[in-house]
């Protein structure tokens, strides 16, 4: 993003651009005191209306339906996040853009995936790095909740028990969800879950299933013709009867494997996006429970 750095410095050169550069869907200076908190994508940005309920305002710097790993930031959100009272970003190298977006942001920021254990990217050129999709684990979801909840009692302590009561039955919500999950697939030797990206590693391992992936991490396009060969072989050795793709990125890799061995194209599956609110997954919950059936269904013959 080499443009970034010189539209950032241009920006901060003044105020008055700073406000002309902002989105129209910022909202101006106002008696509005509720707690401002910005943060980079719309998953945790629902996670952190959930525990903040009426006394947060939340903003996302990336919109619904948008791909989170490339993500260019624009002057605009600098604006937003200079005007923030808590900036709340995922953290295990998902948002490599976020030290430019925050160097100069006087907020307070948390990071929700501290607390953590990290699986690592199995291969590719970022092998051995912390894969960071931990909230696709409702368990791991519950650390983030309880992080937000934290990180707002920090610049709210006024309310710091109802952040901590609202986390709390949120993380109920998510432990109801993982419960829901481990009986859907009890012990299935060799059962698979083919994804476009890597990024299901957290729930595959909390299902107990195998993984498969066309890249380990970013973009489509990272797919190569060895990593379709290589995720066919699989699909056909274990004879896995559905394969997935996610929302934000093009299935044409995932058609190819599922016209090579006869596997059913399952999906979307839902990530690190959140659809509109006349989406399917309008919520955090909503996209656990909207993948969690997505899998199981497909994966009920295996």
């Amino acid at each position: 993003m080499p443009n970034f750095v010189a539209r950032v410095v241009g920006a901060a050169c003044c105020a008055a651009v700073l406000a002309a550069c902002a989105s129209p869907q910022a909202p101006a200076a106002s008696d509005d005191d509720r707690v401002h908190v910005v943060t980079t994508f719309t998953v945790i940005a629902d996670m952190a209306r959930v525990v903040g309920g009426e006394h947060v305002r939340v903003e996302s710097v990336v919109k619904p339906g948008a791909e989170i790993h490339g993500y260019e930031p624009t002057p605009g959100d600098l604006a937003r996040a200079q005007g923030a009272d808590l900036v709340l970003d995922n953290g295990l190298g998902l948002e490599a853009w976020f030290a430019q977006l925050l160097s100069g942001v006087d907020a307070p920021h948390a990071t929700l995936s501290d607390g953590v254990t990290p699986l690592p990217i199995a291969d590719g050129e970022a092998a051995g790095e912390h894969n960071p999709h931990a909230w696709m684990s409702p368990r791991g979801g519950q650390v983030y909740v309880r992080n937000i909840a934290a990180a707002l009692a920090d610049v709210d302590p006024t309310h710091a028990e109802l952040y901590a009561a609202n986390a709390d039955a949120y993380a109920a919500e998510l432990e109801a969800i993982h419960a829901d999950l481990v009986a859907a697939l009890p012990d299935r030797p060799g059962a698979l879950l083919v994804t476009c990206e890597g990024a299901f590693s957290y729930l595959a391992r909390d299902a107990g299933l195998g993984e498969a992936y066309l890249w380990p991490v970013n973009s489509e396009g990272q797919a190569t013709v060895r990593g379709v060969i290589d995720v066919v072989g699989q699909v056909r050795a274990t004879a896995t009867p559905a394969v997935f793709c996610e929302s934000t990125v093009s299935d044409a890799a995932q058609r190819q494997v599922a016209a090579e061995t006869g596997a059913r194209l399952a999906g979307p599956l839902y990530v690190d996006s959140l659809s509109g609110a006349d989406g399917p997954v309008p919520t955090y919950l909503d996209l656990l429970r909207h993948d969690t059936r997505l899998i199981t269904a497909a994966l009920e013959d295996a």
